[in-house]
């Protein structure tokens, strides 16, 4: 890569700066996200509590204990990656900002090394993303899993009433 070609525009070098820095914003709105869920299993837990405390917690809701304790557990492992995919990719940005203000001073080695590191940060970034979105699938489907158990009983339920 010419230094040169890279200098002939002052808007060139923050244009490597644009995906990191979108991939930041992305990650953030999807950990925000996540803390919202999280919170909802601790909501969702919080009742089972009271429940057992009552003593109204019956053998169908223990099964879903277990599936919301698999969830939250899921989410905090989603969350850790995320966490890890937004420090990546806000070092990534800082990398490229970096790259591009030295860009005068550091000749082609130096271009190399800060792109290198740049792109390698971006894919752990990526993987942690990955990592993540896996993970908040698997909750995911542990929900859907209780939303059915859920809508089951209530068919049930309304199946047995008097008078139908």
């Amino acid at each position: 890569m010419d230094v040169s070609t890279v200098l002939q525009s002052p808007f060139a070098p923050l244009t490597f700066v644009v995906a990191p820095a979108l991939l930041t914003n992305a990650s953030s709105v999807l950990a925000m996200s996540t803390v919202n869920r999280m919170i909802r299993a601790h909501d969702r837990m919080h009742g089972f509590f009271a429940k057992s405390e009552a003593g109204e917690l019956s053998d169908f809701f223990l099964a879903q204990v277990d599936r919301v304790e698999k969830q939250a557990a899921l989410l905090l492992r989603a969350l850790h990656s995320i966490y890890v995919a937004l420090a990546a990719f806000a070092c990534a940005t800082l990398v490229t900002l970096l790259g591009a203000g030295f860009l005068s001073f550091v000749g082609p080695g130096g271009i190399r090394f800060f792109a290198g590191l740049g792109i390698a940060l971006g894919f752990v970034g990526v993987g942690g993303l990955v990592v993540g979105c896996l993970n908040l699938f698997r909750a995911t489907y542990l929900s859907v899993i209780n939303i059915r158990d859920e809508a089951g009983a209530i068919r049930l339920r309304q199946g047995n009433r008097p008078g139908r």
